[in-house]
């Protein structure tokens, strides 16, 4: 297999400290510090570690009243988006080469800091994110 799981899932909240507090007593998450994101200013997010390679990725959007919207099961909306742990380097090459040949990405790798991302949307139009962690290398994995 190419993926080794995933890697994080987005999620909107308007109070990252509660659902943080609750996620690490129950799950023994690891609660990151809260940073500003996105271009317009307003928006934060928040990391919560929940397994070796598995995040939650909590973001806060003072103007948006999405999170606020808690309707019954299949008629929640979708997901913002998802990321993918990518198995290796050779199979983050092979699936940014994919998604390219499918016309589901630009292959734009990104460096986030601690991990190489390229984004992609399904034939859907969901937005998805393959991601791998940098592991001290500065050359993406193309």
């Amino acid at each position: 297999m190419l993926l080794d799981g995933v890697d994080h899932i987005a999620t909107i909240s308007h109070d990252p400290a509660r659902l943080g507090a609750f996620y690490a007593a129950v799950f023994e998450a690891e609660i990151g510090e809260t940073h500003r994101h996105g271009q317009q200013g307003e928006e934060t997010m928040t990391v919560f570690r929940i397994g070796p390679h598995t995040e939650l990725n909590v973001f806060t959007i003072p103007s948006s009243d999405e999170a606020d919207r808690q309707t019954p099961m299949w008629h929640r909306g979708r997901l913002d988006h998802f990321g993918l742990h990518a198995a290796s380097r050779e199979a983050f090459a092979t699936i940014r080469s994919r998604l390219v040949e499918h016309g589901a990405s630009d292959g734009t790798v990104n460096d986030f800091g601690g991990a190489w991302s390229l984004f992609f949307r399904d034939p859907d139009g969901l937005e998805g994110e393959v991601l791998l962690p940098k592991d001290g290398r500065t050359e993406p994995p193309v």
